[in-house]
């Protein structure tokens, strides 16, 4: 049924725009990164998903000699890092074992369910404003890398770590 006024559009619901996301059309990106030994996530909200951001963060937070980065086909993460491994989802590939031992090491699922999870707890509060997002997702970051929540993490998150160890 058509709408009345044509002045007066619907309203709708979330941001439906097709294509990545940036911070311009209010659908800023979160990259994030798990390591698959220590199971901590990193999180980190993007304005663009260009690669020399993507370089920057992988830099800042992958070591090069010992790790394998492991990603879909997006075009921001070829070159970003020395061992590099990709699965090509529209190839229809989802998962891949490169070294021929039968565990499908090459995936991005780790990643995936971890974003699945910061949805999760972003849901509640109904649309979180891209100025707030970082610090939503900080909140989320620090409380799953913690496990269980101490007077220690409370400190740590009530007051900023670094300065701490800047003036020690």
């Amino acid at each position: 049924m058509p709408h009345r006024d044509v002045a007066d559009p619907p309203r709708r619901r979330a941001n439906k725009r097709k294509g990545k996301g940036t911070y311009d059309n209010d659908r800023p990106l979160i990259l994030s990164l798990l390591s698959r030994t220590s199971h901590e996530v990193h999180y980190s909200v993007l304005e663009h998903a260009e690669k020399p951001t993507t370089r920057t963060i992988v830099e800042g937070n992958v070591p090069s000699e010992s790790t394998i980065l492991y990603t879909d086909e997006a075009s921001n993460y070829p070159g970003v890092h020395p061992q590099h491994a990709s699965v090509c989802h529209c190839a229809k590939e989802w998962a891949r074992d490169d070294d021929g031992d039968g565990v499908r090491e090459v995936h991005c699922y780790s990643c995936e369910g971890a974003g699945t999870g910061l949805r999760t707890f972003l849901r509640p509060f109904r649309g979180v404003h891209k100025y707030y997002l970082a610090d939503y997702v900080a909140t989320y970051e620090t409380i799953v890398n913690a496990k269980h929540i101490t007077p220690t993490v409370v400190q740590r998150m009530c007051f900023d770590d670094r300065l701490h160890t800047q003036a020690s």
